[in-house]
């Protein structure tokens, strides 16, 4: 089994776009607020944006499941005020949720958080747990960023994000640490900001005690960690000067890296540094890199291709990045798997032991 625990909606109708456009004109220009009252798109429309990209690429490059969320470019959290994130958030999740509503079998939802640079938190938890208690969500992306590529956030470990962390902790879901747009003009959005805020993020946490105030927190890094796997050794090293100890002992059981990269020595860097455990298959498919690789004649997307290619010394290695380590990062994947049939069944605590719904 194969499970993309990365993918956004990037194909949603156009008139979403256009609700979006609209939106962010009103407010930068006229200081108003958009109703998205008016905004129509039926069942139909968004079964052929899916039917027509995102399905038909999970067939061709066998991957039985995807964690779909909103396009992460467009979250854009700089713009407006918390109004506006959180009108935008509501219907981005909504959208991705009557996505996995056509087609249940195929995906599964993370949702967008109401981020906004003056922003409460307490608006990002209500998010949460509506998408998590109500829709039926698995987890969430987390914007290390919300000033969009001029890093005036706090870093994701201050204590500003702490009640976030509790409900997701209580709620049984990981985040994504996963970055927006870059609204500065000399930084490049996907391949520059996107691994810059992964890279960051990584750095972040090295440097905290967050782990040892949430010992059950889960954090994914998108797109293979960014710099670090490559320079693994100037981490260890830093962390060694400062007394920090050892980078195993402090991603632990609680950083997880995604196999968002697009060819088989990065991604076999990957595997060699990172352990096995902490690996989670996924492809980012129809998002920022969508043309096709000439040396191997498939799309560099396609993850599924790259994984099967490496070398492993265990075979459950690759078994455990497919989906096994999926389905313990998304506790409430699991649980959904097993009630629709799915997987087996198992027997432990049920996920969200501690919430008042689940």
């Amino acid at each position: 089994m194969y499970i993309d625990i990365h993918a956004h909606f990037t194909t949603v109708p156009d008139a979403l776009k256009t609700w979006r456009d609209r939106q962010i004109e009103e407010i930068e220009q006229h200081g108003r607020h958009l109703s998205a009252d008016g905004l129509d798109i039926s069942d139909e429309e968004i079964a052929a944006a899916l039917t027509t990209g995102q399905l038909a690429l999970q067939e061709q490059h066998g991957i039985d499941l995807a964690l779909l969320s909103p396009i992460a470019g467009k979250m854009a959290h700089h713009y407006g005020d918390q109004e506006t994130s959180l009108t935008w958030s509501r219907l981005s999740n909504d959208t991705v949720h009557r996505a996995s509503v056509l087609f249940p079998d195929s995906f599964a939802n993370v949702c967008q958080l109401p981020q906004s640079p003056a922003g409460d938190i307490d608006v990002c938890v209500e998010e949460l747990r509506r998408c998590v208690t109500e829709l039926g969500f698995v987890g969430c992306n987390l914007n290390p960023d919300h000033s969009d590529g001029y890093w005036q956030a706090p870093p994701i470990t201050d204590r500003y994000y702490y009640p976030l962390y509790e409900a997701m902790v209580e709620l049984g879901v990981p985040a994504m640490v996963h970055s927006s747009m870059s609204a500065n003009p000399a930084v490049h959005g996907t391949c520059a900001h996107y691994l810059n805020g992964d890279t960051t993020a990584f750095m972040q946490l090295c440097q905290s005690e967050l782990f040892k105030d949430f010992p059950d927190l889960k954090l994914i890094l998108p797109h293979g960690g960014g710099a670090v796997p490559y320079h693994w050794g100037r981490y260890q090293g830093v962390m060694q000067d400062q007394g920090r100890g050892e980078l195993l002992d402090i991603i632990g059981d609680n950083l997880y890296f995604d196999t968002c990269v697009y060819g088989a020595r990065g991604l076999q860097l990957l595997v060699d540094t990172v352990p096995a455990k902490n690996i989670l298959f996924a492809s980012e498919m129809l998002g920022a890199v969508r043309g096709v690789d000439p040396a191997s004649g498939h799309r560099y997307d396609d993850t599924r291709y790259l994984l099967d290619s490496l070398d492993f010394s265990d075979s459950s290695q690759r078994e455990s990045i497919a989906a096994g380590n999926a389905l313990e990062v998304f506790p409430r994947l699991r649980q959904r798997l097993e009630e629709r049939g799915q997987i087996p069944s198992t027997t432990g605590t049920p996920v969200g032991a501690t919430s008042a719904a689940s």
